[in-house]
């Protein structure tokens, strides 16, 4: 909200000290009643450990982020920043503002060796650090914030947890979020600083401020130099944090497997609902409707615009505008994954004809899809490359490109997959195969390239295998019965000892298996 729309006539109200007393007066007693610990705590206490061990003697500052404004007087609806959720195990819409601080303790405070087995705050995860998490706490009745505050006063918005509550929660020390600023000034001179700069801009303006005042006292220059080593530094942070990600643990696969579960309910009620897309007009908002209310009802909601691509908008990689018309003898790309309130997130496509049935050309581009993903799942093994899935699956993708006659002549397979002087397939496949699944859709990004593409697969990482082929309507070089049809087939598949476990398996993947679910589900029988 804008400086003029707070001082507008129109949001002044009348405020006397009796009528303060008397919104003050008259309320039950507060329940004292601590909640139970989580069941995320150990686990998130495992991974900040393994942060505090990284960076001995360091104070490491990672922001849940900030209210965004939507419009006016509106917000956004509020998601913490996804390497906050991972270290605390706060997820859903929790906890605006809040400050995730590891502040180094005993030796390790002088950049030696830690000098405690666990956090002072009681988890014993964190060797080294203690872990402090800064709020802001839910406000006594007599404050101005209880009944005043349309932005944060529990009139408004509901209550917040206090700082006991929190502490019960997580095993963790909790502080008001108003001690955040003396805090982290502190001693700044004295040791490091690193910042996840991308999750809140007020908190890392906060933190180069305790830094510059920390140099000047010292007398130290701060010119670009010191500037682009200490961003530097952040980014490293970042960087760790975002790869940290990588390696599920067993509490994180149980969630995507719930946010899996939850997208295939929704995927289902999608095809129940396909003749009333039809009938209805602007079908992709409908289909963006039904799988949006089950998303919202599994989980925090979905993970990602959810794209619902009929016809030839299939053949726009990136289409969440939704606004087209479903028609019999569509297809309809259907790219959608629930998010679970912990925040971690599904990711599959699936295409369906929208009439039940495949036609012919649909089905030779679909089994072709289908047979890349084949070879890109069976890469997904221990020891192979993550770069791996994709050559495999392109593959088959050029094989099928060339068999048919599309590529220029004299350009084999081979010569298409050379990455220097080919390519020619990806007129037709122009993304990747593959990424990392998690808290975000796209997660461990800021991984760097040898710890990501180049990297051996090992077991616990969840990544998805989507190859597609897409053929534009005004594509001259396809085939006329292969122009407006475009197909992409996704599956979450996590890196296990011997192999890999498709996680979304339970959905059926090949045509006639695709056909026989519509089926079954317009049949009653789903």
């Amino acid at each position: 909200m804008s400086e003029e729309q707070k001082k507008s006539a129109s949001r002044a109200r009348p405020t006397t000290d009796e009528f303060r007393a008397f919104v003050a007066s008259g309320w039950a007693p507060r329940s004292t009643d601590l909640p139970a610990r989580s069941e995320v705590a150990p686990y998130a206490a495992e991974r900040r450990a393994a942060v505090s061990a990284a960076f001995p003697g360091q104070r490491l500052v990672m922001p849940a982020g900030g209210l965004k404004v939507r419009s006016n007087d509106t917000d956004y609806v509020f998601r913490p920043h996804s390497a906050f959720a991972h270290l605390t195990g706060l997820g859903s819409d929790r906890e605006a503002d809040a400050v995730l601080v590891l502040e180094p303790m005993g030796d390790s405070a002088d950049g030696g060796t830690p000098g405690h087995d666990g956090d002072v705050g009681g988890d014993g995860g964190s060797p080294g650090h203690e872990a402090i998490l800064y709020f802001r706490p839910l406000a006594g009745r007599d404050s101005d914030e209880f009944f005043g505050d349309s932005r944060y006063g529990e009139f408004w918005v509901g209550a917040r947890p206090t700082i006991e509550d929190l502490e019960a929660e997580l095993g963790i020390t909790a502080r008001h979020i108003d001690e955040f600023a003396d805090a982290v000034a502190k001693d700044a001179g004295q040791l490091p600083i690193r910042v996840v700069r991308e999750a809140d801009a007020a908190v890392a303006a906060a933190v180069d401020k305790a830094r510059a005042e920390a140099a000047d006292a010292v007398g130290a220059a701060m010119g670009e130099q010191r500037l682009e080593a200490e961003h530097e530094a952040d980014d490293e942070l970042s960087s760790f944090l975002s790869h940290l990600r990588m390696i599920k643990d067993e509490w994180e696969i149980d969630e995507m497997r719930s946010a899996i579960e939850g997208t295939h309910r929704g995927f289902e009620a999608v095809i129940a609902d396909l003749p009333e897309a039809i009938r209805r007009g602007r079908g992709e908002r409908w289909v963006e409707g039904v799988f949006g209310l089950y998303a919202r009802h599994h989980g925090n909601g979905i993970g990602y615009d959810s794209i619902c691509a009929s016809g030839d908008h299939a053949n726009t990689l990136h289409w969440i505008k939704n606004t087209g018309d479903i028609r019999e003898g569509d297809l309809l790309l259907l790219d959608a994954g629930v998010e679970v309130d912990s925040l971690f997130t599904a990711d599959i496509t699936r295409t369906l004809p929208v009439s039940g049935t495949f036609s012919e050309a649909q089905r030779r581009i679909y089994d072709a899809v289908y047979a890349a993903q084949e070879a890109g799942i069976a890469a997904c093994k221990p020891g192979n490359r993550f770069s791996d899935i994709h050559d495999a699956a392109i593959r088959v993708i050029a094989e099928h490109l060339h068999e048919w006659g599309l590529l220029p002549e004299g350009i084999d397979v081979e010569a298409t997959l050379d990455k220097e002087h080919g390519q020619y397939h990806r007129r037709w496949m122009v993304h990747g195969t593959s990424h990392h699944l998690g808290l975000d859709v796209h997660d461990c990004a800021l991984a760097t390239r040898e710890q990501y593409t180049d990297a051996q697969l090992k077991p616990g990482m969840i990544l998805t295998v989507e190859p597609g082929l897409y053929f534009k309507a005004d594509d001259l070089l396809a085939p006329p019965e292969f122009r407006g049809n475009g197909v992409r087939i996704e599956d979450d598949v996590l890196i296990t000892e011997d192999g890999c476990e498709n996680l979304s398996a339970a959905m059926p993947r090949t045509a006639d298996d695709v056909e026989a679910w519509i089926a079954r589900i317009w049949s009653g029988r789903g």
